[in-house]
């Protein structure tokens, strides 16, 4: 009888041991397309950096970061900058959230009508010509300008846009040097190596070590940005100034250029899908902390989407380059997907509640 015992537990030890195996296997096989997610819904292993036990409970970890949004004083960017704005402050004060202090960078080199309303810095554009038209270069330039003056209570900073909206309180998903950032699937260093490299030298490593990645949206520490951002700025000039770099990543070479800088610092950020969504390609809002509408959404009256043919339903930040949306924009038809829904119901919440609206 004791024998069979002894085979017994030597035998469940073993099974043990192989379903753990499994596991860890499992997880680090699929882990870069969905991760582990824990009861607050964040992921336990991530692409590049598998966290320390001790990082799973949030709570003993408080990590305030300072949200910064860069912005221009175009209508466009305003009613956007406002609609944000109204979101960062209902979310700020729920409980989850690690959101800190806000500062909309204003890279118009003059104070606007909103100075009063969001906290706001004023720095200098780029000298005349030198964005070539390509307006999002002044962005690494403003946050070289704003990280010299500001004076920023937080240790983590949270690179924002004006056409994010935030779904619910966002805790800090950075941890220690390794900053937090969404994968964007068109942002592919590994398909454009011989160009990468003219800017990535061999001798700093694989292209891999250039993460699929955007400044925005990223949880940095403040002290990694400041080292990066003179560098973005430099490599965002060169990539424009080389007729072959602007003509393959064209309006996105801004965002390829962070990616780079941050790899030439040595820098590796952790992937966080759930970090943001972007509809109509992303259709639920379930356990996203930022909507990105920088797509339209065109829709028959059916539902059905119609992307590149102008939809009997439509929603698209680019019909309202003079001013603001009206208040009370009619919902989707039936069978629109939740994310688009939940998206014109907040900028109508906030267009609602936003005093002098139509000023914007």
């Amino acid at each position: 009888m004791g024998r069979v015992s002894t085979l017994l537990i030597i035998f469940i030890v073993l099974g043990a041991s192989y379903a753990t195996y499994n596991l860890v296997t499992m997880i680090r096989r699929y882990g870069y397309s969905e991760g582990v997610a824990g009861a607050d819904g964040g992921l336990f292993f991530d692409p590049i950096i598998e966290m320390p036990d001790h990082v799973k409970n949030r709570k003993t970890l408080k990590a305030p970061f300072h949200v910064a949004l860069t912005a221009t004083d175009a209508p466009y960017n305003k009613w956007q900058c406002r609609v944000m704005y109204y979101w960062y402050k209902q979310q700020k004060k729920l409980p989850g959230s690690e959101m800190g202090g806000f500062t909309r960078i204003l890279h118009s080199g003059k104070p606007d009508n909103l100075m009063d309303e969001i906290p706001t810095v004023v720095v200098d554009p780029l000298a005349e010509g030198l964005d070539r038209g390509y307006i999002v270069l002044n962005r690494p330039w403003a946050f070289v300008q704003w990280l010299q003056k500001a004076q920023i209570e937080e240790e983590y900073v949270l690179m924002a846009e004006p056409d994010h909206i935030f779904l619910r309180p966002l805790p800090n998903l950075a941890y220690g040097g390794n900053p937090a950032a969404f994968p964007f699937f068109y942002i592919r260093p590994d398909q454009n190596e011989r160009i990468i490299r003219k800017f990535y030298p061999e001798e700093y490593g694989p292209v891999t070590n250039v993460d699929p990645i955007g400044n925005s949206p990223v949880i940095i520490r403040k002290d990694l940005i400041a080292k990066i951002a003179p560098t973005w700025m430099n490599v965002s000039l060169k990539m424009k100034e080389d007729p072959e770099t602007d003509k393959a990543f064209g309006w996105v070479l801004e965002m390829y250029a962070y990616a780079v800088a941050s790899a030439l610092h040595g820098v590796r950020h952790i992937l966080r899908k759930d970090f943001m969504l972007q509809p109509p390609w992303d259709l639920e809002t379930k356990k996203k902390y930022i909507l990105h509408y920088t797509y339209g959404c065109d829709y028959n009256m059916q539902g059905e989407l119609t992307y590149g043919k102008i939809g009997e339903w439509r929603f698209d930040k680019r019909s309202h380059l003079r001013g603001p949306p009206p208040k009370n924009l009619p919902l989707p038809p039936p069978g629109v997907p939740e994310s688009v829904v939940t998206l014109v119901k907040m900028v109508n919440e906030a267009s609602a509640n936003i005093p002098n609206w139509d000023a914007s």
